[in-house]
């Protein structure tokens, strides 16, 4: 398990994280490279899986390709320089998801994936910002990272249709890295990486930011599927009004009272947001098991725990509210738990692999949880082999 031997995670919350670019040389107990870049390529061949290919052939051109990519299509390429593009790999290997861990003093929710890059010398996918903080991992081989100011919705961007290129980029920071080197870029700062040598290899751990509109369309969306069609504006204390043209101050008070009461329910408000933001990808992996398990099928057969381990595709978080109930949210569905049902869901949310004692399966409503979530295919029984 991939695990840091110096990390200060409190200074870098306090100092750095969403002020200002790092470069971390190889803080790893011992780092290893998790995938192979054949295996990479693999992954770019199958149809549920998104990849991209980008080919620079000119000076600030740059050519994008959708996967799935043909087998075939590696040994087409010609001297251009070439990057792979791999999405959400942690969803498919196991030694990539567990380069997550390290990183988990970042709450669960704001964690979106990790994607892996595998580039020929010379080769980067050109200057641009993210709108999202991303450690930048170097698995293998050597790339030099050139970052630049802040930027925002006004810089000038290269004609393109699905790569957002900086037609301006002026570096202030450069360095070379290599594996086990990471460099923490926040949300909004240019780079730009090229590949030292061949066989370069970058995890990128991205996060995830909501914008505004997404959250107030969102939530209004919610709200209005829960009103009723009969709650109208009233007006029974109607006055004379000098002007019948006139929207008054009474009526545009009593309009927007309207609006903000069905949206300040913050109890309701937390149970969106919980179910919003862990809507799984639409690559989630299929862990449902054939046949249905059951409450007996959950019972240990020794006296020592079930283990349970997490659907890597799958996102978890719980809110413990100062008042309301205390809720679990898995892909997108909410769990209200109480008692012993909310210890194993912290240890559900805190970790890819837990393990449930058999006085807890026996308490009210924690097998019939873990149950809907196997059936779910959001967790899995682990083999005791």
């Amino acid at each position: 398990m991939p695990a840091f031997r110096t990390f200060d995670a409190e200074r870098f919350l306090r100092e750095t994280w969403q002020k200002r670019p790092l470069l971390i040389r190889d803080p790893w107990q011992s780092w290893e490279n998790p995938l192979d870049p054949e295996e990479l390529a693999g992954l770019a061949c199958e149809p549920d899986i998104e990849s991209r290919l980008v080919r620079n052939v000119g000076a600030k051109e740059w050519e994008l390709e959708h996967g799935p990519l043909k087998a075939k299509r590696f040994e087409e390429l010609d001297t251009c320089p070439w990057t792979l593009l791999v999405q959400a790999v942690d969803h498919q290997v196991p030694a990539v998801a567990a380069l997550i861990d390290p990183f988990r003093f970042i709450p669960n929710w704001r964690i979106d994936d990790v994607m892996v890059s595998y580039a020929v010398a010379g080769d980067g996918v050109g200057p641009h910002f993210d709108q999202y903080d991303v450690f930048l991992v170097q698995g293998a081989g050597r790339r030099r990272w050139k970052v630049g100011p802040r930027c925002d919705g006004s810089a000038r961007l290269l004609p393109h249709d699905d790569l957002r290129l900086l037609a301006d980029f002026e570096p202030v920071g450069e360095w070379v890295l290599g594996p086990g080197d990471i460099l923490y870029v926040p949300p909004g700062f240019a780079h730009d990486g090229v590949a030292v040598g061949d066989d370069c290899m970058t995890y990128s751990i991205g996060f995830r930011a909501p914008s505004r509109g997404d959250l107030i369309s969102g939530w209004a969306d919610h709200a209005i599927d829960t009103l009723a069609e009969d709650d109208r504006y009233t007006d029974a204390q109607l006055p004379i009004g000098a002007n019948p043209g006139e929207i008054s101050s009474t009526a545009l008070s009593r309009l927007q009272g309207m609006v903000l009461d069905a949206l300040g329910d913050p109890n309701e408000f937390a149970r969106w947001f919980g179910e919003y933001v862990t809507v799984p990808k639409d690559d989630r992996l299929d862990w449902s098991p054939e046949t249905p398990v059951s409450v007996a099928d959950l019972t240990p057969a020794a006296s020592g725990p079930i283990w349970f381990e997490r659907n890597p595709a799958s996102r978890f978080s719980f809110i413990r509210a100062d008042s309301g109930p205390f809720l679990l949210f898995v892909d997108g569905v909410s769990y209200e738990c109480s008692g012993a049902v909310m210890s194993v869901a912290e240890r559900m949310c805190a970790s890819d692999r837990f393990a449930v004692h058999a006085e807890e399966i026996d308490a009210a409503n924690v097998a019939e949880l873990l149950v809907a979530l196997v059936n779910s295919g959001c967790i899995a029984v682990e083999d005791p082999a």
